[in-house]
């Protein structure tokens, strides 16, 4: 397992203290410590102006309750949460996820990994995450509408599309951002249509948006590929979830040449080794909100469905997992590693457990964190922000060439700073540090704020 410089071990006890049992925030910033003990070596201007400690800071975290009224007329509530991490490069921008997982430490983990990834795009944007305990699933759509107008009801105060632009993420999509979109305009007396990402495109959304953390997740893993002078043609594919990033993530596979073989939701996982039905799995779980059970329920004998196991013990080359933290453990990247896996890249956020990153990297297993291979959803809402800034609107195919181009400029970065910093071909280092050091330089040229 890697180790923290000696400079940096305060600093991460620091954050420990100051956190008590917001676990999945200290994984997150122990993750990008381990990468930094050359850069401070070489840069001692950093820990002067304590840099790394402020960066582990947040500069704004809010908490609020969000009342709300179900269809049989009984008042709920729910706690709201929008952590502003750090503003150095722009404004805040990152996702609001509903799930009954979510609390500060959940948030303010999301909201530290957005500031690498956001660096890591080139864009001018801040990193920042936000969210509720509230779950949408089996609530009707009129309740989610209250509770996203209860939500927005309070978050407004605090956003703006030159302040904070929060996007989606887990359990909030199209119709949610219209809802929160919709009480912003309504408390404000504005068209700011800036001030959200991932809208309908009829009213100011970007074309490839909702496809974009997938599709962004499968062009690293292609420059990924044409690096070692390989390609798709023929890879056998599992990816985790079934949810935006994941369909997205096996049509761009599909295009490219590969061929899907599994994917999963909370529930359980579904093998089709002819390659999973796009057109279907999108019908069950966009239009009918149903389960990976229902699309193997209407393939009949060509998909297995197991609600026990891991998908990630079905045999690939290649494995994305695009679900939530920690998904993929020790076990489950030992699995990897004897079924002949060659690639694992995360399209989820730090879906990977620090145990099965090092088995992973112990056994030649090329690894893309999900600050640079599932960047592409961020950049293309700083796609959106910029069409929205300029009354504009692009076509799909030139967004997609657009998005292309950043996710190879990520690639490239990450390589060349691994290898200016001696770690040769290893994505975790070259993503943190091209990701801190530019973020680094810019505080450093504001000052102490």
């Amino acid at each position: 397992m890697p180790v923290l410089d000696e400079q940096l071990i305060p600093v991460f006890d620091e954050v420990v203290s100051r956190n008590p049992g917001e676990i999945e925030f200290h994984q997150a910033v122990r993750e990008v410590l381990e990468s930094l003990g050359p850069v401070v070596a070489k840069h001692p201007e950093y820990a002067d102006a304590e840099v790394i400690r402020r960066l582990c800071e947040p500069e704004r975290q809010i908490i609020f309750r969000v009342p709300w009224v179900d269809d049989a007329g009984r008042v709920q509530l729910n706690r709201g949460f929008r952590v502003e991490f750090n503003s150095a490069l722009g404004p805040y921008k990152g996702g609001l996820r509903f799930h009954p997982s979510v609390y500060l430490g959940i948030v303010k983990f999301l909201g530290f990994e957005q500031i690498f990834k956001n660096s890591l795009t080139g864009m001018p944007i801040g990193g920042g995450k936000g969210g509720s305990d509230f779950d949408p699933k089996g609530r009707s759509s009129a309740e989610v509408m209250r509770f996203c107008q209860s939500f927005m009801t309070e978050l407004f105060r605090h956003i703006g599309e030159y302040t904070d632009v929060p996007a989606g993420d887990i359990g909030v999509g199209g119709r949610e951002i219209g809802y929160l979109f919709g009480q912003y305009k309504r408390v404000t007396n504005r068209y700011e249509s800036g001030v959200l990402t991932g809208k309908g495109l009829t009213w100011g959304g970007s074309q490839v948006r909702t496809e974009a953390t997938g599709y962004g997740t499968v062009f690293f893993v292609k420059e990924m590929l044409t690096a070692s002078r390989d390609s798709f043609d023929g890879k056998q594919v599992v990816v985790s979830g079934s949810g935006n990033v994941a369909i997205y993530a096996i049509e761009k596979v599909h295009q490219l040449g590969g061929r899907v073989v599994a994917c999963s939701d909370s529930d359980g996982y579904v093998v089709e080794e002819s390659g999973i039905d796009l057109d279907l799995l999108k019908e069950v779980k966009e239009l009918q909100r149903g389960r990976v059970s229902d699309y193997a329920a209407r393939r009949g004998s060509s998909a297995k469905y197991s609600s026990k196991g891991s998908i990630w013990s079905v045999p690939c080359q290649i494995a994305l997992p695009c679900a939530t933290q920690n998904e993929l453990n020790g076990a489950d990247a030992k699995r990897l590693v004897a079924n002949g896996c060659q690639i694992v890249a995360e399209g989820a956020n730090m879906p990977t457990t620090p145990e099965a990153t090092a088995l992973l990297h112990a056994a030649g297993v090329r690894f893309a964190p999900g600050k640079a291979a599932n960047a592409g959803g961020v950049a293309t809402s700083a796609l959106e922000m910029q069409q929205n800034a300029s009354r504009d609107s692009w076509t799909f195919e030139h967004t997609e060439e657009r998005l292309a181009k950043t996710m190879r400029s990520i690639h490239h970065r990450c390589l060349e700073t691994a290898d200016k910093y001696g770690s040769t071909g290893d994505y975790v280092v070259g993503a943190n540090i091209a990701g801190f050091t530019q973020v680094a330089d810019a505080m450093l040229a504001l000052g102490i704020i």
